[in-house]
């Protein structure tokens, strides 16, 4: 029967909502259908988070997927990537993972990609969204079933994140996991049992382990400053030599050196890609357009090639395929991987960086000192403002005269000959974001981030 009625759990990228208030069982079961429908779809994996709610809206997703007429992996609680991971070797024709991932925690939503763990097109995704709100569907001539893929996806997925690292060159250092009492646990579980077996000696302590609903040490965000004292003391309490934080799904992992300090996430991106470089003469690393200086030098001196992407995951995965990128990253802690269907995964990035510490005998904080000398940067840092547009235009007006290039692939982007931004709107708030790089020059980048405050408060 016809009920239109427009959901508003139905964002940009993704589907995420209020509980009950945009997102229920009913709204639930209606996108697993349309999902499923849209895409004639034979088998859809689906997995969920750790959220009190996560369970129960998998399974209304599960009995709109089988009455559309499409089977169901259910590989349970899960991350995001193990979903990913699971489309793409199980070939199936879709999944879902049902995830708020960082957001409060009366929300939920889903992540949602077709085959080959590719992301929706927008016009699939609105396609999807429309069908959903029309909850008038085509009926079946059979429904699908359920089969419990757990174990399987699992081990799977583990052998697959393994295999990014030489197994015989880790030492068994002291490791700090935050899971945040989210996805992570059971994975890293797992992972660690894996190893064993392999006779690989690990070193883990945990922390906030354990899947926990009620959240009881706050949403894990470790993007967020407030949220990185945990992971932070307890590295120097333990001595630990280095420290690693997830978010709720763990598609996106922190890191911290052995004196607890935050590793920002374009230096990440710049060990990764000489990683990745090593290994693959001359090729392709696709980046996000925040801050660029210190991977296009990286890239550069390694003798490969630098791509500029808009942010965000579908932008970056196409941008990737596109170009047959052995490796992406967004200074925002999402890491991709041509070897991993294109997609973006929490795990790979640390046990990439277990590996270089074990191999060259440095500190996490030793490998990237000379890179933070060479260009220091400000760190995003948000301004509320009363008209987003207007305050582009302003700024853009204000500096573009004395700018040696602009660059508006995403927001405003300007260089001059020692420093250089990136202006960019939020999609949902009355922000623009700030970052500010420099060429080797810290008194610079705090005289240009006190220029943007005297100039982005008066807006």
């Amino acid at each position: 029967m016809s009920n239109y009625k427009p959901l508003t759990c139905f964002k940009a990228y993704d589907v995420r909502g209020k509980l009950d208030e945009e997102l229920n069982e009913e709204i639930a079961y209606r996108i697993g259908r349309a999902t499923a429908q849209f895409l004639n779809a034979n088998t859809v994996v689906v997995g969920f988070d750790s959220r009190a709610t996560s369970a129960d809206l998998a399974q209304s997703l599960g009995r709109g997927i089988c009455h559309a007429g499409a089977n169901v992996l259910d590989i349970g609680l899960a991350g995001t990537e193990e979903m990913y991971a699971a489309v793409s070797e199980f070939g199936a024709c879709a999944g879902i993972e049902v995830t708020a991932s960082h957001n409060p925690i009366n929300y939920n939503g889903m992540k949602i990609v077709k085959q080959c763990s590719q992301p929706l097109k927008d016009q699939e995704f609105s396609k999807i969204k429309q069908l959903a709100e029309q909850n008038n569907f085509i009926l079946s001539k059979h429904s699908g079933s359920v089969t419990d893929n757990r174990s399987a996806a699992r081990n799977m997925y583990v052998e697959k994140i393994i295999g990014f690292v030489d197994l015989s060159s880790l030492q068994p250092l002291k490791i700090v996991i935050n899971s945040g009492n989210g996805a992570a646990g059971p994975t890293i579980d797992a992972l660690k049992q894996k190893l064993e077996e392999k006779n690989i000696k690990t070193n883990f302590v945990y922390l906030h382990h354990d899947p926990d609903p009620s959240f009881p040490n706050g949403i894990p965000n470790p993007m967020l400053e407030e949220n990185r004292s945990a992971t932070a003391d307890a590295v120097i309490r333990e001595e630990a030599d280095f420290g690693v934080a997830f978010d709720g799904d763990f598609d996106r992992c922190f890191l911290f050196d052995h004196s607890g300090n935050f590793i920002p996430g374009e230096y990440v991106l710049g060990l990764l890609s000489k990683v990745f470089l090593g290994k693959e003469k001359g090729a392709t690393i696709v980046h996000d357009p925040r801050v660029i200086w210190n991977t296009i030098d990286v890239v550069s001196k390694c003798g490969g090639f630098a791509v500029s992407s808009k942010t965000g995951h579908s932008f970056l995965k196409a941008a990737m395929r596109e170009n047959n990128a052995i490796y992406g990253g967004e200074i925002s802690a999402h890491h991709y991987f041509r070897d991993f269907a294109y997609c973006d995964s929490g795990m790979v990035p640390w046990l990439m960086i277990w590996e270089l510490i074990s191999k060259s005998n440095l500190l996490l904080s030793e490998l990237i000192s000379e890179r933070k000398q060479l260009f220091p940067s400000s760190g995003e840092i948000n301004f509320t403002v009363a008209d987003p547009e207007n305050c582009l235009e302003m700024v853009n007006s204000l500096f573009a005269s004395r700018a040696t290039s602009i660059d508006e692939l995403d927001g405003l982007s300007m260089c001059f000959e020692n420093w250089r931004f990136n202006l960019r709107k939020s999609n949902t708030e009355p922000f623009v974001r700030l970052n500010v790089e420099t060429r080797g020059d810290e008194v610079l980048l705090e005289e240009v981030i006190k220029k943007f405050e005297k100039i982005l408060k008066k807006v």
